[in-house]
Protein backbone atom coordinates (compact mmCIF):
# COMPACT_ATOMS: atom_id res chain seq x y z
CA UNK A 1 0.00 0.00 0.00
CA UNK A 2 1.09 3.87 -1.16
CA UNK A 3 1.41 5.86 2.10
CA UNK A 4 1.39 9.54 2.14
CA UNK A 5 1.71 12.28 4.82
CA UNK A 6 0.05 15.38 5.39
CA UNK A 7 1.56 18.27 6.72
CA UNK A 8 -1.25 20.58 8.10
CA UNK A 9 -3.24 22.16 10.94
CA UNK A 10 -6.59 20.05 12.02
CA UNK A 11 -9.91 21.01 11.75
CA UNK A 12 -12.08 19.76 15.03
CA UNK A 13 -15.21 19.99 12.50
CA UNK A 14 -14.10 17.26 10.40
CA UNK A 15 -14.29 19.22 6.98
CA UNK A 16 -10.51 20.48 6.30
CA UNK A 17 -7.58 20.59 6.99
CA UNK A 18 -5.83 17.13 8.64
CA UNK A 19 -9.23 15.52 8.95
CA UNK A 20 -10.23 15.97 5.30
CA UNK A 21 -6.46 14.75 4.34
CA UNK A 22 -6.87 11.69 5.86
CA UNK A 23 -10.31 10.77 4.40
CA UNK A 24 -9.42 12.09 1.25
CA UNK A 25 -6.29 9.48 1.14
CA UNK A 26 -8.23 6.56 2.78
CA UNK A 27 -10.68 6.98 -0.40
CA UNK A 28 -7.96 6.87 -2.99
CA UNK A 29 -6.64 3.45 -1.28
CA UNK A 30 -3.47 4.73 0.59
CA UNK A 31 -2.55 5.16 3.94
CA UNK A 32 -2.65 8.16 5.38
CA UNK A 33 -0.11 9.85 8.20
CA UNK A 34 -0.25 13.07 9.72
CA UNK A 35 2.05 16.08 11.16
CA UNK A 36 -0.15 18.46 13.06
CA UNK A 37 1.77 21.92 13.15
CA UNK A 38 -1.36 23.70 14.18
CA UNK A 39 -4.83 22.78 16.29
CA UNK A 40 -6.97 25.03 14.84
CA UNK A 41 -10.52 25.73 17.27
CA UNK A 42 -12.67 26.06 13.75
CA UNK A 43 -16.49 24.66 12.20
CA UNK A 44 -18.48 25.84 9.17
CA UNK A 45 -18.99 29.14 10.70
CA UNK A 46 -15.48 30.55 11.87
CA UNK A 47 -12.26 30.56 12.97
CA UNK A 48 -12.64 30.49 16.64
CA UNK A 49 -8.74 30.18 17.66
CA UNK A 50 -5.53 28.87 16.55
CA UNK A 51 -2.48 27.31 18.53
CA UNK A 52 0.16 26.54 16.68
CA UNK A 53 2.43 23.92 17.86
CA UNK A 54 6.16 24.38 18.53
CA UNK A 55 8.94 23.85 15.88
CA UNK A 56 10.59 21.13 17.46
CA UNK A 57 7.54 19.47 18.05
CA UNK A 58 6.88 19.57 13.95
CA UNK A 59 10.15 18.52 13.17
CA UNK A 60 9.95 15.79 15.75
CA UNK A 61 6.15 14.63 14.24
CA UNK A 62 8.11 14.34 11.04
CA UNK A 63 10.99 12.48 12.20
CA UNK A 64 9.07 9.71 13.63
CA UNK A 65 6.84 9.29 10.37
CA UNK A 66 10.21 9.42 7.72
CA UNK A 67 12.75 7.27 10.51
CA UNK A 68 10.70 4.35 10.27
CA UNK A 69 7.76 4.19 7.13
CA UNK A 70 8.68 4.89 3.70
CA UNK A 71 6.55 8.32 2.29
CA UNK A 72 5.74 7.96 -1.15
CA UNK A 73 4.02 11.22 -1.12
CA UNK A 74 3.39 14.47 1.14
CA UNK A 75 0.72 16.92 1.19
CA UNK A 76 1.50 20.21 3.12
CA UNK A 77 -1.12 22.37 3.77
CA UNK A 78 -1.65 25.37 6.41
CA UNK A 79 1.74 27.01 7.87
CA UNK A 80 0.53 29.76 9.51
CA UNK A 81 3.86 31.28 10.77
CA UNK A 82 7.40 31.76 9.29
CA UNK A 83 9.14 29.15 12.44
CA UNK A 84 6.83 26.90 11.01
CA UNK A 85 8.13 26.82 7.70
CA UNK A 86 11.41 26.90 8.73
CA UNK A 87 11.01 23.89 10.51
CA UNK A 88 9.22 22.06 7.92
CA UNK A 89 11.61 23.01 5.50
CA UNK A 90 14.28 21.90 7.15
CA UNK A 91 13.03 18.32 7.31
CA UNK A 92 11.61 18.40 3.62
CA UNK A 93 16.00 19.52 2.54
CA UNK A 94 17.03 16.54 5.11
CA UNK A 95 14.36 13.86 3.56
CA UNK A 96 13.91 14.62 0.15
CA UNK A 97 10.53 13.10 -0.06
CA UNK A 98 8.82 12.51 -3.92
CA UNK A 99 5.78 13.98 -4.99
CA UNK A 100 5.51 17.01 -2.53
CA UNK A 101 2.04 18.45 -3.36
CA UNK A 102 1.97 22.03 -1.43
CA UNK A 103 -1.49 24.51 -0.79
CA UNK A 104 -0.27 27.32 0.28
CA UNK A 105 -3.59 27.86 2.69
CA UNK A 106 -4.39 31.66 3.69
CA UNK A 107 -7.53 32.03 4.46
CA UNK A 108 -10.41 29.45 5.83
CA UNK A 109 -13.43 28.92 3.46
CA UNK A 110 -15.20 31.61 5.79
CA UNK A 111 -12.69 34.35 4.84
CA UNK A 112 -10.66 34.06 8.09
CA UNK A 113 -7.03 34.20 7.76
CA UNK A 114 -5.12 31.12 8.61
CA UNK A 115 -1.62 32.12 8.11
CA UNK A 116 -0.01 35.64 9.21
CA UNK A 117 -0.01 37.89 6.42
CA UNK A 118 3.54 38.42 6.98
CA UNK A 119 5.02 35.19 6.40
CA UNK A 120 3.91 35.57 2.96
CA UNK A 121 7.29 36.05 1.77
CA UNK A 122 8.74 33.27 4.45
CA UNK A 123 6.27 31.05 2.04
CA UNK A 124 7.66 31.97 -1.09
CA UNK A 125 11.30 32.02 -0.16
CA UNK A 126 11.17 29.18 1.96
CA UNK A 127 8.74 26.43 0.95
CA UNK A 128 7.78 27.14 -2.44
CA UNK A 129 11.32 25.46 -4.12
CA UNK A 130 10.06 22.27 -2.75
CA UNK A 131 7.18 22.34 -4.31
CA UNK A 132 6.52 19.71 -7.08
CA UNK A 133 3.43 21.17 -7.84
CA UNK A 134 1.49 24.52 -5.22
CA UNK A 135 -2.23 24.38 -6.01
CA UNK A 136 -3.02 27.96 -5.28
CA UNK A 137 -6.83 29.14 -5.85
CA UNK A 138 -7.14 32.73 -7.16
CA UNK A 139 -6.59 34.89 -4.00
CA UNK A 140 -3.64 33.00 -3.12
CA UNK A 141 -2.39 33.29 -6.62
CA UNK A 142 -2.61 36.80 -6.51
CA UNK A 143 -1.18 37.26 -3.38
CA UNK A 144 1.84 35.07 -3.92
CA UNK A 145 2.42 36.49 -7.52
CA UNK A 146 1.57 40.06 -6.76
CA UNK A 147 -0.83 40.15 -9.71
CA UNK A 148 -4.97 41.27 -9.70
CA UNK A 149 -6.24 37.92 -11.83
CA UNK A 150 -9.96 38.55 -13.57
CA UNK A 151 -9.35 35.98 -16.37
CA UNK A 152 -7.72 32.97 -18.08
CA UNK A 153 -4.59 35.01 -19.02
CA UNK A 154 -3.70 36.62 -15.78
CA UNK A 155 -4.31 33.20 -14.31
CA UNK A 156 -1.66 31.90 -16.96
CA UNK A 157 0.49 34.95 -15.88
CA UNK A 158 0.11 33.59 -12.42
CA UNK A 159 1.22 30.26 -12.42
CA UNK A 160 4.36 31.62 -15.22
CA UNK A 161 5.72 34.10 -12.22
CA UNK A 162 4.95 31.33 -9.32
CA UNK A 163 7.18 29.08 -11.33
CA UNK A 164 9.44 31.41 -11.66
CA UNK A 165 9.87 30.95 -8.06
CA UNK A 166 10.96 27.77 -7.75
CA UNK A 167 7.89 25.54 -8.36
CA UNK A 168 8.53 22.06 -10.52
CA UNK A 169 4.42 22.81 -11.17
CA UNK A 170 1.81 25.29 -10.45
CA UNK A 171 -1.79 24.73 -10.45
CA UNK A 172 -4.30 27.96 -10.49
CA UNK A 173 -7.56 27.08 -9.18
CA UNK A 174 -10.25 28.92 -10.66
CA UNK A 175 -12.90 28.43 -8.37
CA UNK A 176 -13.22 31.84 -6.81
CA UNK A 177 -13.53 32.92 -10.56
CA UNK A 178 -17.08 33.32 -12.30
CA UNK A 179 -18.42 30.71 -14.72
CA UNK A 180 -17.28 27.31 -14.97
CA UNK A 181 -14.75 25.92 -12.32
CA UNK A 182 -11.36 26.33 -14.53
CA UNK A 183 -7.85 24.80 -13.29
CA UNK A 184 -4.95 25.64 -14.92
CA UNK A 185 -1.88 23.81 -14.55
CA UNK A 186 1.64 24.84 -15.58
CA UNK A 187 4.64 22.47 -15.95
CA UNK A 188 7.16 25.20 -16.85
CA UNK A 189 6.44 24.31 -20.66
CA UNK A 190 3.13 23.92 -21.55
CA UNK A 191 -0.33 24.60 -19.85
CA UNK A 192 -3.14 21.79 -18.97
CA UNK A 193 -6.92 22.72 -18.21
CA UNK A 194 -9.25 21.14 -16.76
CA UNK A 195 -12.66 22.36 -16.38
CA UNK A 196 -15.76 21.35 -14.76
CA UNK A 197 -19.36 22.53 -14.35
CA UNK A 198 -19.92 24.88 -11.17
CA UNK A 199 -21.49 23.63 -8.69
CA UNK A 200 -24.44 25.95 -7.01
CA UNK A 201 -23.79 24.99 -3.09
CA UNK A 202 -22.30 26.63 -0.23
CA UNK A 203 -20.82 23.61 1.13
CA UNK A 204 -17.87 23.53 0.13
CA UNK A 205 -15.51 23.59 3.68
CA UNK A 206 -12.29 21.56 3.06
CA UNK A 207 -12.43 21.28 -0.81
CA UNK A 208 -8.53 22.92 -1.66
CA UNK A 209 -7.60 20.67 1.02
CA UNK A 210 -9.19 17.47 -0.17
CA UNK A 211 -8.22 18.41 -3.86
CA UNK A 212 -4.70 18.82 -3.05
CA UNK A 213 -4.58 15.84 -1.23
CA UNK A 214 -6.49 14.12 -4.08
CA UNK A 215 -3.27 14.90 -6.24
CA UNK A 216 -0.82 13.70 -3.46
CA UNK A 217 -3.05 10.49 -3.42
CA UNK A 218 -2.68 9.94 -7.04
CA UNK A 219 0.87 11.02 -7.67
CA UNK A 220 1.70 8.31 -5.47
CA UNK A 221 -0.27 5.62 -7.15
CA UNK A 222 2.14 6.42 -9.88
CA UNK A 223 0.22 9.12 -12.45
CA UNK A 224 1.82 10.98 -14.00
CA UNK A 225 1.05 15.13 -12.65
CA UNK A 226 -1.33 15.66 -15.44
CA UNK A 227 -3.29 12.63 -14.78
CA UNK A 228 -3.31 12.96 -11.10
CA UNK A 229 -4.55 16.80 -11.56
CA UNK A 230 -7.71 14.95 -13.56
CA UNK A 231 -8.15 12.34 -11.48
CA UNK A 232 -8.36 14.60 -8.72
CA UNK A 233 -10.32 17.37 -10.63
CA UNK A 234 -13.17 14.11 -10.77
CA UNK A 235 -12.79 13.58 -7.52
CA UNK A 236 -13.80 17.03 -5.69
CA UNK A 237 -16.69 17.51 -8.20
CA UNK A 238 -17.54 14.20 -7.26
CA UNK A 239 -17.40 15.41 -3.08
CA UNK A 240 -18.89 18.61 -4.31
CA UNK A 241 -22.01 17.92 -6.19
CA UNK A 242 -22.81 15.31 -3.17
CA UNK A 243 -21.58 17.87 -0.43
CA UNK A 244 -22.63 17.29 3.50
CA UNK A 245 -25.89 20.09 4.54
CA UNK A 246 -23.62 19.61 7.81
CA UNK A 247 -23.40 22.87 9.93
CA UNK A 248 -24.73 26.61 10.14
CA UNK A 249 -22.46 27.60 7.61
CA UNK A 250 -20.24 26.04 4.46
CA UNK A 251 -20.75 22.48 4.63
CA UNK A 252 -18.11 19.94 4.03
CA UNK A 253 -17.83 17.73 1.05
CA UNK A 254 -18.80 13.85 0.88
CA UNK A 255 -15.19 12.29 0.92
CA UNK A 256 -16.58 8.83 0.98
CA UNK A 257 -19.84 8.84 -1.60
CA UNK A 258 -18.53 6.49 -4.27
CA UNK A 259 -17.39 3.99 -1.53
CA UNK A 260 -20.51 4.47 0.34
CA UNK A 261 -22.53 4.32 -3.07
CA UNK A 262 -20.83 1.35 -4.59
CA UNK A 263 -18.71 -0.14 -1.50
CA UNK A 264 -20.58 -0.47 1.67
CA UNK A 265 -23.85 -2.41 0.73
CA UNK A 266 -22.50 -5.48 -0.89
CA UNK A 267 -24.57 -8.64 0.06
CA UNK A 268 -22.27 -11.45 1.40
CA UNK A 269 -23.28 -14.95 0.17
CA UNK A 270 -24.40 -17.43 2.20
CA UNK A 271 -21.20 -19.03 3.10
CA UNK A 272 -19.70 -15.45 4.22
CA UNK A 273 -22.05 -15.34 6.41
CA UNK A 274 -21.20 -18.57 8.81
Amino acid sequence: MKKVLSIAGSDCSGGAGIQADLKTFSAHGVFGMSVIVSVVAENTSRVIAIQDITPDMIEKQIDAVFEDIEVDAVKIGMLSTEPCMKAVAKKLEQYKPNNVVIDPVMYAKNGCPLMDPNSIDALIQVILPYADLLTPNIPEAEKISNIEIINTEDMKTAAKLIYDMGCKNVLVKGGHAIGDALDILYSGKEFYYFESQRIDTQNTHGTGCTFSSAIASNLALGMTMPAAVDQAKEYITTAIKHSLNIGKGNGPTHHFYDLYKNGLHIKKSEGDLC
